[in-house]
């Protein structure tokens, strides 16, 4: 059984490192987990999400880019709302869960249940949590494990990935 293990784990090492060769377009999308699966009504062609949404949302929404730190509006956002989707619109954080985590990216300790679908990601070759919309499976960031109590747990989120609707226009 560990030897199953060991290699298992030097396979996912092995499959990481290849893929990020070859870059991401050539990895698979993503199998969601511990949500929702997602929502078979937004699964649109790449034309349609391209006419949806502006090139830096898409690259990071569909091809799983990342933005420059430090550039997102809604790293400073304090005002009381809810984080959405850019892509769907479907509700993932609330603002009560938002900490400044000194990464340049909005950061937050919990999502709201069912918003969020993670994947083990290997493209930097060690193994990440990458999560998406469980809606329709845009890219979102990764979660890590030195966030601030309750969870502990910093889900550092690409701002251009977001949409901020706040408290007072609901």
């Amino acid at each position: 059984m560990a030897l199953n293990a060991v290699f298992l784990s030097r396979r996912s090492l092995l499959l990481g490192s290849i893929a990020g060769a070859f870059g991401s377009s050539w990895w698979p999308r993503p199998v969601l987990a511990a949500s929702k699966a997602t929502d078979a009504s937004w699964d649109l062609s790449a034309e349609q999400w391209r006419q949806r949404l502006s090139p830096e949302a898409y690259d990071v929404l569909r091809n799983e880019g990342t933005e420059r730190p430090f550039t997102s509006p809604l790293n400073d956002e304090k005002r009381s709302g809810t984080f959405h989707c850019a892509g769907c619109d479907q509700p993932l954080f609330s603002s009560e869960a938002k900490f400044d985590s000194g990464t340049g990216w909005p950061s937050f300790w919990q999502p709201l249940q069912g918003g969020i679908a993670t994947k083990v990601d290997f493209k930097l070759i060690i193994p990440r949590t990458e999560y998406h919309c469980s809606r329709c499976g845009g890219h979102q960031g990764h979660v890590f494990n030195d966030g601030p109590r309750p969870t502990g747990k910093r889900y550092c989120n690409n701002g251009v990935a977001l949409v901020f609707r706040p408290a007072d226009s609901v």
